[in-house]
């Protein structure tokens, strides 16, 4: 056996350091399911009461005029919900809770496929960042799109390396 080196110590440290990244990419995932799924129970929920009587109270109480931009969008999304598809509404939460479970767990366990998902569903989203981004240009928007475009690139790299390995070591078990 080999003495460690330098060098080896510095794959370690890298190794770790990306293991960390995936595990806390992993627990973001994990927590947007969850929070989703409250989402959903809230809705769902909401579904059995007045719904504009709860905004219109809501407003009220804070001293909002209901004409502003963000009580009139509750007052409009308060008249949307009794007549939202319930069937539909939780097929797709249900949906996009599992996509975010599976993805937390495949990058925990470091699979290859939960990189791919975490990849392509990060992806799907920067077209609508940027153009929220370009729309309403802010610093919370812009946060938003760097952290997506850091770990879709990271997750990217990662199948990048992964694809890499895999050749070297085809290549090294076939001598050459």
């Amino acid at each position: 056996m080999s003495p460690a080196t330098p060098q080896d110590s510095l794959l370690s440290d890298a190794h770790a350091a990306a293991r960390r990244a995936l595990r806390g990419i992993a627990l973001f995932e994990c927590i947007k399911g969850i929070a989703a799924l409250a989402a959903l129970a809230g809705v769902l929920d909401l579904m059995h009461r007045d719904v504009r009587h709860l905004a219109v109270t809501l407003i009220g109480r804070f001293g909002l005029n209901p004409n502003a931009r963000y009580p009139s969008l509750l007052l409009h999304y308060a008249d949307l919900l009794p007549n939202a598809n319930v069937t539909l509404l939780v097929m797709l939460a249900t949906g996009y809770v599992a996509l975010r479970f599976a993805e937390a767990w495949g990058l925990w366990y470091d699979r290859a496929w939960g990189e791919w998902l975490g990849a392509l569903s990060g992806g799907l989203y920067i077209p609508f960042e940027l153009r929220h981004l370009e729309q309403r240009p802010g610093w919370i928007n812009a946060a938003v799109l760097a952290g997506n475009v850091f770990v879709v690139v990271f997750l990217v790299y990662r199948l990048w390396t992964r694809r890499r390995q895999a050749g070297e070591s085809a290549s090294a078990a076939q001598g050459g």
